[in-house]
């Protein structure tokens, strides 16, 4: 186990261009994976008894030159891919995209910014100030569990302006839609053909247009129960313009006008079997862009009616419905990203950065970045962005090297004793469990396996060694 960890650690190295750099992230990733308590970077230095020295280089490393987040995130693209673990579905891999809002209230803190959360629940917030980070994972399982792995996690709003110093001026135009649509499309590039599952919010012409851009992507949505869509136009006559669209329909009076049409199927969806009527009909959706679009009518029996809609029209409506059921994945991955490895407990911050006025309505006007002219003050604040999004996406490998570990040596961890688990849900464990596993271990790493790169590592950097350590009575061992 702790050779296929350092296996995989050791191929971060070629994103360096500094061994220093290299080594505090190797101690930044592990310290993630295994930190019992989320108080900093100074839980990471309690957790392995390094010298106190080291927690300026650990805060440093988040700003530093030696080392570009694109390439931590290809690197990581590749490792996942080559795990064998990656789920697919008509020779395509599966993903899964979403957005996160955590809430700041950091007033030199850039990205912060007035979000309005649309969430249900009663115990959130209808506004909060904060990040909003957009996520896009592949689901990975090994037959009995199955996993989203994190592959890309950047902020999606707060930081146009910024991201116009840098010289990426179609950044500021890009809504969050867009901008997932962006970043699944890089990861497809990479992986290869693949399918996008996405919440209902992301079904827009925006997101079609993008997709259009996006070769080798295909998106499985939610429509609303109020989208119309068109049917095609039909024959051309020869006279005037060829039409684009015919007659509007209501697609969810089909429900009724065509319920003599419906099929019944039984499924497995969220876990439990269920008997689903469904109606499956290819129209034309999207003012002006008029894309052809199969939408999926279900009418759970004893449950509740969908509309569910995919850009891919060789899929057949049975895995359509059952592709949509899976998205749920990735808010298990959210979940245990916020309570395992706390990818969100950063405070970064920068004296360079306009104080967030908080009562302005208007968001240029709240951010105030306008008044940052000085070039080293720009670069200041963009360098505090970089070790936000590099915390959070160091975090995200944190967490998808844990579920990798479960995937790949469950047998292994599920025999140890020392974690009483009252009734196990799955023979894969948990990342909690993982995480709990590998922390009870780390220190018999030292002993048995001494030459490894992350051990000496390490090693280097505790306290005392082993053989230096007193006993009770302040005795060193011979």
């Amino acid at each position: 186990m702790w050779d296929w960890i350092n296996t995989v650690v050791l191929k971060f190295r070629s994103c360096f261009t500094r061994e220093a750099t290299f080594k505090m992230f190797v101690i930044v990733l592990l310290g993630l994976m295994l930190r019992s308590d989320h108080l900093g970077i100074s839980s990471i230095i309690r957790e392995f008894g390094l010298v106190e020295s080291i927690y300026t280089p650990l805060v440093n490393f988040f700003r530093s030159n030696a080392w570009q987040l694109s390439d931590i995130r290809n690197t990581w693209i590749a490792i996942v891919k080559n795990t064998q673990f990656l789920s697919m579905e008509s020779g395509k891999f599966i993903l899964v995209g979403d957005g996160v809002k955590e809430s700041k209230e950091g007033r030199k803190m850039p990205g912060v910014k007035k979000l309005h959360q649309e969430s249900d629940n009663s115990a959130k917030s209808e506004y909060i100030h904060g990040h909003h980070f957009g996520g896009v994972g592949a689901l990975a399982s090994n037959g009995v569990k199955e996993y989203c792995i994190l592959l890309s996690v950047r902020l999606h709003e707060g930081v146009a302006a910024i991201r116009g110093w840098l010289g990426d001026d179609n950044y500021n135009e890009e809504s969050h839609v867009v901008k997932t649509i962006r970043d699944a499309a890089g990861i497809a590039k990479m992986l290869g053909e693949s399918i996008l599952l996405l919440d209902r919010l992301y079904l827009t012409r925006p997101m079609l247009k993008a997709l259009a851009q996006a070769p080798g992507l295909s998106v499985v949505t939610k429509a609303k129960c109020n989208a119309t869509a068109f049917l095609p136009p039909g024959k051309y006559k020869g006279r005037g313009a060829p039409r684009k669209k015919g007659p509007s329909v209501k697609v969810a009076e089909l429900f009724d006008t065509h319920a003599q049409l419906f099929k019944q199927s039984e499924m497995v969806l969220y876990g439990k079997k269920e008997t689903v009527r469904y109606f499956c009909v290819d129209l034309l959706w999207g003012d002006g862009v008029y894309q052809s679009i199969r939408f999926v009518l279900t009418d759970v029996v004893g449950g509740t009616r969908s509309i569910f809609a995919s850009t891919d029209l060789t899929l057949a409506p049975e895995r359509i419905i059952a592709l949509y059921s899976r998205r749920f994945k990735i808010e298990c991955a959210f979940r245990e990203f916020k309570q395992v490895v706390a990818g969100f407990a950063y405070h970064f911050w920068s004296k360079a950065m306009p104080k967030l006025r908080r009562f302005k309505s208007n968001d240029i006007n709240a951010l105030n970045l306008e008044a940052v002219t000085d070039n080293h003050q720009r670069e200041l604040i963009a360098r505090t962005v970089k070790a936000i999004e590099g915390f959070a996406h160091i975090s995200a490998i944190a967490l998808g090297m844990l579920q990798l570990t479960g995937l790949f040596f469950w047998k292994d961890i599920n025999l140890d004793g020392s974690r009483f688990m009252r009734t196990r849900s799955s023979t894969t464990p948990s990342e909690r469990t993982a995480a709990d596993f590998l922390r009870k271990n780390i220190f018999s790493l030292f002993m048995v396996h001494p030459k490894l790169a992350i051990t000496m590592i390490l090693y280097d950097r505790k306290i005392h060694h082993f053989s230096k350590q007193p006993d009770r009575q302040g005795h060193y061992a011979a």
